[in-house]
């Protein structure tokens, strides 16, 4: 099986050892992503606009790959706070709407940074 990394911009990818994605056997497994701006490397304030951020990134990766949003079949949403959780869901609703992956979100302690209420990761079949 071929297997391609694709870079999504963060210089965490080399520092921590990891891919935004990996491509094999049909499908596309993108990495758990924060609402990072990578070029600016700024980090919206609302759980919200972290969210769209992600979706941003996530659709350009999966775009890369020759995959699309249209493609995901798992997402998975991990908030800070159970607060951050409606404005999340309501952003996954505009994206996905009609494509409506199996779904699931947890409520976690932390994740690696202070700024970070929320982090996005999927997978897709491609074609």
């Amino acid at each position: 099986m071929t297997r391609k990394l694709i870079s999504g911009g963060s210089p965490f990818e080399e520092a921590y050892g990891y891919s935004r994605a990996v491509v094999q056997g049909g499908f596309v497994f993108v990495a758990g992503t924060t609402g990072y701006d990578y070029t600016t490397m700024t980090m919206p304030e609302s759980a919200g606009d972290q969210a769209r951020a992600c979706w941003r990134t996530i659709a350009r990766v999966l775009d890369d790959t020759g995959g699309s949003l249209a493609g995901i079949v798992r997402a998975t949403y991990y908030v800070t706070d159970p607060i951050h959780a409606e404005p999340v869901l309501a952003v996954c609703g505009e994206v996905l709407a009609t494509i409506r992956p199996a779904a699931t979100i947890v409520v976690v302690a932390a994740l690696l940074k202070p700024e970070m209420k929320v982090e996005i990761e999927v997978t897709a079949a491609l074609g």
